[in-house]
């Protein structure tokens, strides 16, 4: 039981990291520097790591919830 937590905690973290640096290679394109002020080049990078967390966490919760759900299904009959 408890080895099946420990699956499951390291499968969430891989999921999070994925999901982060997938949605750090897809926030690339879009040119933060071009929004920002001149000069402001650290808050730029900021808020870029910042949505990139956020958004990347927020698909991989999704994911797992989703992982989750279906596995639960089983239980419906």
């Amino acid at each position: 039981m408890l080895q099946g937590l420990g699956i499951q905690a390291l499968v969430n973290i891989c999921s999070h990291i994925i999901f982060i640096i997938l949605t750090w290679h897809a926030l690339q394109a879009i040119r933060f520097d071009e929004i920002f002020k001149k000069k402001r080049v650290f808050e730029a990078r900021l808020v870029m790591v910042l949505l990139t967390i956020t958004i990347g966490s927020t698909v991989s919760h999704f994911f797992i919830d989703l992982i989750n759900w279906t596995q639960q299904i089983i239980y419906l009959f």
